[in-house]
C-alpha cells in the first residue's frame, strides 16, 4: 500500500492528538535553548500556536511571529492567551515574508519534516535571524521510533502499510539535520535527543485521541476485520497497569546554532 501522508487542519484536532506531547517536548527543548528574555522570535510552521505559547509563557519574548500555511490551524492559534503577544499570520516556510536580520531566534518545532525542501526552509530561517542570532529546530525521530503514534505505526507497517510519513522525512535523522545547519552556514552547532513519556488514562482513551489523528484516514480504509486487529495488536503492544493506566514514551532530534557573523 502506498505511504499515507501528514495533512493538519483542524486546529482543534491536532490540540487532542499531538497538543500534550508537543507541550512536554517544548518544555525540554526550551530548557535546553535556555534563551534570554526580550527576544524577537519567529516559529515557523507554527500549526495552532501551541509552541507559540510556549515562547509566550516561559521565555518573556518581545515578539513571536508564527508562520504556517493552514488558515484553519492558524485560526485555533489565535484564540490562544498567547495571542495577546504571538501574531499569527499564513506564509510559506521555503519563502518567508519577513525582511533579512529582523530575528534573534528563528524555530522549527515538530516541522522540518513537513517542509518540503527542508534546505531551503534552514536557509529562510539564516537569513531572517540578525548575525549571532539563534536557528533551532527539532523533529519527532520518525525512523527511529520516536513518533508519539509509533505504538500504531509499527502495527501498520508489520500489515505492510506504511503510514504517517510527511514530505521529508529524511530531515528527522540527525546527520540530515546537521548537515542542514552546516550548508546553511551556521556556527556552535549542537544536538540532542529529547525524551518525553505521557500516560492515558487507558487504552480507550488513546485509541479515542488517535483517532483525531490521520490515523483515522487509513484505518476507515481498511476492512473492519483488519481495523480490529490492528486495534488489538496495538493494545497488545500497550499493556496497562493495575489501574488501566498506560505509558509510552517519544523522542525527538534538536538542533541548534548560531547564524554566522
Amino acid at each position: 500500500m502506498a505511504e499515507q501522508q501528514f495533512r493538519f487542519d483542524d486546529g482543534a484536532a491536532y490540540e487532542r492528538h499531538m497538543g500534550t506531547w508537543s507541550r512536554l517536548a517544548g518544555d525540554i527543548f526550551l530548557d535546553w535553548l535556555a534563551p534570554q528574555p526580550g527576544l524577537r522570535w519567529i516559529d515557523v510552521g507554527c500549526g495552532n500556536g501551541a509552541f507559540s505559547e510556549r515562547i509566550v509563557d516561559r521565555c518573556a519574548p518581545a515578539e513571536v511571529q508564527g508562520i504556517d500555511p493552514s488558515e484553519g490551524q492558524l485560526a485555533f492559534a489565535r484564540t490562544r492567551p498567547a495571542a495577546r503577544l504571538a501574531k499569527f499570520q499564513q506564509g510559506d516556510a521555503m519563502a518567508l515574508p519577513f525582511p533579512d536580520g529582523g530575528f534573534d531566534v528563528a524555530v522549527m518545532a515538530l516541522v522540518i519534516f513537513f517542509v518540503p525542501d527542508p534546505a531551503k526552509g534552514v536557509a529562510e530561517m539564516a537569513r531572517v535571524v540578525r548575525p549571532g542570532g539563534t536557528m533551532t529546530a527539532y523533529a519527532w525521530d520518525l525512523f527511529g521510533g520516536g513518533f508519539p503514534l509509533e505504538p500504531i505505526g509499527a502495527e501498520l507497517r508489520a500489515m505492510n502499510i506504511r503510514p504517517f510519513l510527511p514530505p521529508s522525512p529524511d530531515a528527522s535523522r540527525t546527520e540530515n539535520l546537521r548537515a542542514l545547519w552546516t550548508r546553511a552556514g551556521a556556527t556552535d552547532v549542537e544536538m540532542r535527543v529529547i525524551k518525553v513519556e505521557r500516560t492515558f488514562a487507558s487504552f480507550d482513551e488513546f485509541w479515542s485521541i488517535a483517532m483525531t489523528s490521520n490515523v483515522r484516514m487509513v484505518i476507515d480504509k481498511m476492512s473492519a476485520t483488519d481495523a480490529e486487529h490492528l486495534k488489538a495488536r496495538v493494545r497488545e503492544r500497550l499493556p496497562a497497569d493495575s489501574a488501566g493506566r498506560i505509558t509510552f514514551g517519544a523522542h525527538a532530534n534538536a538542533i541548534k546554532g548560531r547564524v554566522a557573523k
